[in-house]
């Protein structure tokens, strides 16, 4: 295990169908969050609940071996145009099932029952660690705060996901 920190290079997408630069909350708090932890933003984007779509740009992160991480945000809800789920689902080698359990575990404290409309999902791709949060800027500052800026810094006893890493890929 590591005892200094190792930056990871991480993908932000904003699944939505009316946000903008200008009004993407959730994006910009991860962005913020992840700079402030010492990781590298890769790229960060914004795209429509359009399974098709969103499941292409997460794919070629996937592809591209750059990012270490792909983090969305928005359409894990339970409407008809929350997608993400189902369309980042089938590109995991191995769900992160604890993530979604955690999760929701957490944002009881803060939202109650209603954190059972959350569809949050986390698995691995391509030793790309992926991780689905909701929409709202207070899921993103629990899911990043709570769960993943622990998990994937180096430093984290007794284990993280970092430390996987170069172990992703064996067969």
């Amino acid at each position: 295990m590591s005892e200094e920190f190792v930056p990871l290079h991480i993908a932000v997408l904003t699944v939505s169908d009316t946000r903008t630069e200008a009004t993407d909350k959730s994006g910009r708090v991860l962005v913020e969050r992840l700079q402030a932890a010492g990781h590298v933003l890769h790229e960060k984007r914004i795209c429509p609940d359009d399974v098709y779509e969103l499941r292409a740009i997460v794919a070629r992160w996937i592809a591209d071996d750059a990012p270490d991480v792909v983090i969305t945000t928005g359409g894990t809800g339970l409407t008809g145009r929350d997608v993400t789920p189902q369309a980042i689902e089938v590109l995991f080698d191995r769900r992160i099932d604890g993530f979604g359990e955690m999760f929701r575990m957490l944002s009881y404290e803060s939202i109650g029952t209603s954190t059972l409309q959350s569809r949050a999902i986390a698995g691995v791709a391509k030793a790309t660690f992926v991780f689905c949060l909701p929409g709202s800027s207070g899921a993103v500052a629990d899911g990043w705060d709570k769960l993943i800026a622990a998990q994937i810094d180096s430093r984290t006893r007794p284990c993280n996901l970092q430390e996987l890493r170069p172990r992703l890929m064996e067969r």
